[in-house]
């Protein structure tokens, strides 16, 4: 089979503008027909009729309190100083709230204002039971009057609407118990390809989880729809046409995740074109550029690249409207909020990039930091606040510039989320949960990009906390030399968090025999390192420094890792031989350690935050909590007896 050539590199704009044509003149995303369903059964549906009322509500004069029903005009002249005395069981009957009026009966006098009496007098003879009352009541009053609700033939809801549990309450008022609901849109979901394995098998080189498609499921889900998962379809030309064929006919959408792409074994938009009509194959935005848009039997199929970042946003843009507009809805526009970027990012020109950010407020700042880019990276998504839109016409987002952020979780959880943005350790994610844990409602959202990336986010205002382990040459002492150099007129205050053992991380038995730092520069030693401005870069550079080697001796200088457990991933999967992290990440991977310091992992605050009340638990966390402090101990290579020590002040 030859090779795919992308047909297209749409804009976006047009792209959906094209989509949105071709489903409109194939009919195919017009709502679906109605099915009946209980009202009880029907909350977040969506109505496929207008639904009215069969009755009214209340069908009858009822009483609004407790007291006694009267004819108003019998009140009339009742004052505190001449009470009228009322016969009961003739002039007044006693009610409970809802109960029906009695007949001729307009007004109710509640229980409250009325006096018991008994014995003869002007309203009948001896014994007659008897109330008084010292003011008049008008017509209807304390009465819920028939229809006072509802009236019989009112419209309830609407078509389109999507069914609320207080709707449920009205319909059932109302004298409805079953009504029309658009057809959930049924999705068929087909993950392809030949390196796929089911949740739970065993992995292998060679081999991927397959979880893609349950996502995919889970958004349908969400949007109102109705998923079905279809088995894995390997790399073979007739099985991906078979499935796709039979899809067509059992739902309203199908999607193909994966073999959208150029590449020798991706199918999708061979068959596709074989099946129907391909509107187009290729847009120009990343991640995602490689999705497809196509009809089979007058039914959407869409073809999404099978990275899994890729795999969610171009479902959002395509799928998402398709599923919504199938149900009589239009897809509700994102919450957004304004943010300046932290740092300047660049991005590539002709192509609408959706970059995903952590967000928080410091100080009157809202500011958006980027996170990892990979289409690839799920916990990418997993950890974003919010995704920002780059024009295909710009080239990035410049620092400190203005920005709007989609958000993917509500604006008041992100106005008491703690930014911490610095070197990055493990307990930040344990320090993380902590916190979750003991007050719901806060967060600590970390961003990693080194301890001087730390420091010079503090001095600009974006974060309340910075993660910093800097070694100073001249003193051997970390943190505070650079706390004021860097940050000369800010009042600051250095929290211990933890002292870690800083070493090698090696494979099992080190095969290299890694012993030292001078090691690296020996032939076939491949070294991972950390990026430019974190404390572990510099820790190497020093010592590098000390043995006198070249930094472009060492093989695997230039490639670079943001995190310690990336390191230690590094190390396992062979793309390395060393590098240096914590202990912590070499025992998480069951990899081998080499030591050669013990750091001081500090959070430096600015002392303009230390007062808040999300500041502040987190301090009484990381000072008080025990299961948090065994937690951390137990990841190996901590101390923690130092752990929320104030060492210094500027």
């Amino acid at each position: 089979m030859k090779r795919n050539v992308f047909l297209d590199n749409t804009p976006l704009g047009e792209a959906l503008e094209r989509w949105a044509a071709a489903l409109e003149r194939a009919g195919a995303a017009k709502p679906l027909p109605g099915e009946k369903v209980a009202v009880e059964k029907s909350r977040g549906r969506v109505t496929a009729a207008p639904v009215t009322a069969l009755v009214s509500s209340p069908s009858y004069h009822a009483a609004a309190m407790d007291g006694y029903a009267v004819r108003f005009a019998d009140t009339f002249g009742a004052t505190e100083t001449r009470p009228k005395r009322l016969a009961v069981g003739r002039d007044a009957f006693p009610v409970d709230t809802g109960d029906p009026l009695p007949e001729g009966c307009n007004a109710v006098v509640m229980i409250e204002h009325v006096q018991p009496v008994g014995g003869a007098g002007p309203v009948g003879g001896a014994g007659e039971e008897a109330i008084e009352i010292v003011e008049s009541v008008t017509p209807w009053h304390h009465v819920r009057t028939t229809g006072e609700d509802i009236v019989a033939t009112e419209l309830i809801v609407p078509e389109n609407h999507v069914v609320r549990p207080v709707d449920i309450g009205a319909m059932l008022a109302a004298g409805i118990t079953e009504i029309s609901v658009r057809r959930r849109p049924r999705v068929v979901v087909i993950p392809t390809g030949d390196e796929l394995i089911q949740p739970g098998e065993p992995p292998a080189p060679g081999r991927i989880v397959e979880f893609n498609s349950r996502v995919l499921c889970g958004l349908v889900e969400e949007w109102g729809g109705d998923p079905v998962r279809s088995e894995i379809v390997r790399d073979n030309v007739e099985s991906l046409r078979k499935r796709i064929g039979e899809a067509a006919s059992e739902g309203d959408v199908v999607v193909v995740n994966a073999g959208s792409s150029a590449g020798s074994e991706d199918y999708t938009a061979h068959v596709l074109r074989e099946l129907g009509e391909v509107v187009l194959h290729g847009v120009s935005i990343k991640p995602g550029k490689p999705v497809i848009l196509a009809l089979v039997s007058g039914k959407p199929v869409l073809g999404i690249p099978g990275y899994p970042v890729s795999t969610v946003l171009t479902f959002g843009l395509f799928g998402k409207p398709l599923v919504f507009a199938l149900q009589g809805r239009r897809v509700p526009p994102a919450e957004t909020i304004r943010a300046r970027m932290s740092r300047q990012t660049a991005s590539p020109l002709g192509q609408e990039e959706f970059l995903r950010v952590k967000v928080g407020r410091v100080g009157e700042n809202v500011v958006a930091t980027p996170i990892a880019r990979g289409a690839g990276v799920l916990m990418s998504l997993v950890r974003a606040d919010g995704i920002v839109r780059i024009p295909a016409a710009s080239e990035g987002v410049g620092a400190g510039a203005e920005i709007d952020v989609a958000l993917l979780r509500p604006a008041e959880e992100i106005l008491k989320t703690i930014v911490c943005i610095g070197s990055h350790d493990n307990t930040l994610d344990l320090l993380a949960n902590a916190l979750k844990k003991r007050r719901p409602e806060m967060s600590l959202s970390s961003a990693h990009v080194g301890s001087l990336g730390g420091l010079l986010a503090l001095k600009r205002g974006e974060t309340h906390v910075a993660g910093t382990h800097l070694l100073d040459e001249e003193t051997g002492t970390y943190n505070v030399s650079y706390l004021k150099k860097i940050l000369p007129d800010k009042r600051m205050t250095l929290v211990r968090l933890v002292d870690r053992e800083q070493g090698f991380v090696v494979p099992r038995g080190n095969p290299m025999g890694i012993k030292g730092f001078a090691d690296l520069a020996r032939p076939g030693v491949v070294f991972i390192n950390r990026q430019a401005g974190s404390g572990t870069r510099l820790l190497l550079d020093h010592h590098l420094k000390k043995e006198g080697i070249d930094p472009r001796k060492v093989a695997g200088y230039d490639h670079e890792e943001y995190t310690h457990m990336g390191v230690a991933a590094a190390v396992l999967s062979g793309v390395a031989g060393t590098g240096l992290a914590i202990l912590a990440a070499a025992r998480a991977l069951g990899l081998d350690f080499v030591p050669v310091a013990v750091e001081e992992y500090d959070l430096a605050i600015p002392r303009e935050f230390l007062d808040l009340p999300m500041v502040q638990a987190l301090l009484e966390i990381i000072r008080t909590d025990r299961e948090f402090k065994d937690a951390v101990a137990a990841l190996g290579g901590y101390n923690v007896e130092r752990m929320g020590d104030v060492v210094w002040e500027s």
